[in-house]
């Protein structure tokens, strides 16, 4: 399994990268390619147009409806809609229940469908706690995370290889849970130790992500999510206190593997 980041800056696009997005590739059994789109916050579709055709993905999860984790889905339905392709399927968007009316408000319009067209380019699928789900050879976990609006973790297993994916969340147990075992954790680490101390129930620090990656003994902690005005040497060094496994700090367009 692949993860190509596309945009990792925290709460918005900052002056280096685009917010949140992750791109997930997987070959199948048969030799096909597997595209799954993670999040596609403010900013990121431009990005993810240099990294593949958008015409490509086969699904997109969104973890919560923070404008910086599903925004540019604007920009993507309009891509999808008025494609001079008119054998585009309507591409499924795993997410929470308000976000097809959450779109339409954002584009001044009542209803699904774009204007100018007869049908709706995306298939929404609604999120919930504890679901199981596939695509192609991608199994998916989803649990609920704590964060001030519905918010969701993931992880992901294609064939042994192990994802776990925070979205927005502070320290809670279905953040260990999704983490347990994972060859991978991408986690989000948006506060700083003592500064961000007033903030609970929001974001991690580098700190808990660290002292979460630990509890968890995962293979490799991915610190994301690091907005523009934090210094990531000191969210790594926060880290690296409490977990003595690899870290990084992803920039955009890193490619991770995620292998046992």
């Amino acid at each position: 399994m692949r993860v190509h980041i596309i945009g990792c800056s925290g709460s918005f696009a900052g002056p280096e990268s685009a917010a949140s997005s992750y791109l997930l590739e997987q070959e199948d059994e048969h030799g096909r390619t597997w595209r799954v789109l993670m999040d596609l916050g403010s900013g990121a579709f431009g990005p993810l147009q240099s990294v593949i055709d958008p015409a490509d993905l086969d699904a997109v999860i969104i973890s919560h409806l923070h404008p910086d984790h599903y925004l540019d889905l604007t920009g993507l339905e309009v891509f999808w809609a008025y494609h001079e392709r008119t054998d585009l399927p309507r591409l499924p968007i795993h997410a929470p229940e308000p976000l097809p009316e959450r779109l339409s408000a954002v584009l001044s319009r009542k209803g699904r469908v774009p204007d100018g067209v007869d049908r709706e380019p995306f298939a929404y699928e609604v999120l919930s706690d504890q679901q199981r789900f596939s695509i192609g050879p991608f199994e998916i976990v989803v649990r609920s995370v704590l964060h001030p609006v519905e918010a969701y973790g993931f992880r992901i297993t294609a064939g042994d290889a192990v994802l776990a994916y925070s979205g927005d969340s502070d320290a809670c147990p279905a953040l260990d849970e999704l983490a347990q075992g994972a060859d991978l954790f991408l986690c989000e680490a948006g506060y700083i130790e003592g500064r961000d101390d007033r903030f609970s129930g929001v974001h991690l620090t580098g700190r808990r992500a660290g002292e979460c990656a630990s509890r968890a003994r995962v293979g490799q902690l991915a610190l994301t999510h690091i907005p523009a005005w934090t210094d990531p040497a000191v969210t790594l060094a926060e880290a690296r206190e409490v977990h003595d496994g690899p870290i990084r700090v992803v920039r955009p367009m890193d490619i991770l593997d995620v292998t046992t």
